[in-house]
């Protein structure tokens, strides 16, 4: 009687080029209703001067104060859209990056090694910029409408199709997709993002006996920090990209952007309130993934 085939090693199971889209879908989701509320409270401090607020509980409270909890959530609609979407390409992308680079670059590993999980993350970024830019873009502005509570008086934009009709109106699509360069410089920092997720993966399977969705959560949790210790301030200078009077131009590249917030708080001001960025949406995209 000839021996049964053992099921399949998770390294050996075949590569699905969808199966990443599908969480990605789901992760934005989750993303949304756990993360925007700190993204709020992120972008407004980013980018207002700094005797506005005096840190991220008194920017909440100011913010629920005025505006209620929809304050919180303002600028959602695009991302409800976009994040589904932008995860869902990030962690397909993902997948099928490192299954080329495995294909054509390590065939005979089992695993990819380090560099090569980083290299795959900023590819995937690179490729979610196309997307994420547009819609980070019109979010921010609505983010930063600092309107009271049913208010609509010196209101710019009245919501993401009117934001999106006036950019596209005075600006063409050029207007939309204002920041494109600065999403795509903070997304290259998703090489620490992946590469570090799959350093923390290999440590903890080795030296924990943690279940393996209990490995994906605290790796997810570890990653987002060397992500955002790494990021933040190149997110520091977009946000202020995107968020500059598109008529009345303060700057005019990234390096005007980044001059602008060194002369407002020195180096300081591209860590400000760096302590509110690590989301605990970020672990939700890391362990869908």
């Amino acid at each position: 009687m000839s021996a049964q085939p053992s099921p399949p090693k998770a390294a050996e199971r075949q590569h699905s080029a969808y199966r990443g889209f599908v969480a990605g879908v789901f992760s934005g989701v989750g993303k949304l209703t756990v993360g925007h509320p700190f993204d709020t409270i992120k972008v407004r401090l980013q980018t207002s001067s700094t005797t506005h607020f005096t840190g991220p509980l008194d920017c909440l409270r100011q913010t629920l104060q005025r505006e209620g909890l929809r304050g919180l959530y303002k600028g959602a609609s695009p991302p409800l859209v976009g994040w589904m979407f932008m995860d869902s390409l990030m962690l397909g992308s993902l997948s099928n990056y490192r299954s080329l680079i495995k294909t054509h670059f390590y065939p005979n590993h089992e695993r990819l090694p380090l560099p090569a999980q980083g290299a795959s993350g900023m590819l995937a970024g690179w490729t979610v910029s196309l997307i994420a830019a547009p819609v980070e873009h019109v979010k921010a502005r609505l983010q930063v409408q600092y309107n009271a509570r049913g208010n609509r008086e010196g209101v710019k934009y009245r919501g993401p199709i009117d934001c999106i009709k006036k950019l596209y109106g005075a600006h063409g699509l050029r207007g939309i997709y204002h920041g494109l360069c600065a999403t795509l410089l903070f997304r290259t920092f998703f090489f620490f993002w992946w590469g570090s997720y799959d350093l923390f993966s290999r440590y903890l399977a080795t030296h924990t006996s943690l279940s393996t969705p209990a490995i994906n959560f605290w790796a997810g949790g570890l990653s987002a920090q060397m992500f955002w210790i790494t990021s933040y301030p190149s997110d520091a200078v977009k946000q202020r990209i995107m968020t500059d009077d598109l008529d009345c131009r303060r700057f005019r590249n990234w390096r005007e952007a980044a001059k602008g917030v060194y002369r407002e708080a020195g180096w300081r001001g591209y860590w400000r309130f760096v302590d509110c960025t690590i989301f605990p949406c970020d672990v939700l995209v890391r362990y869908a993934g």
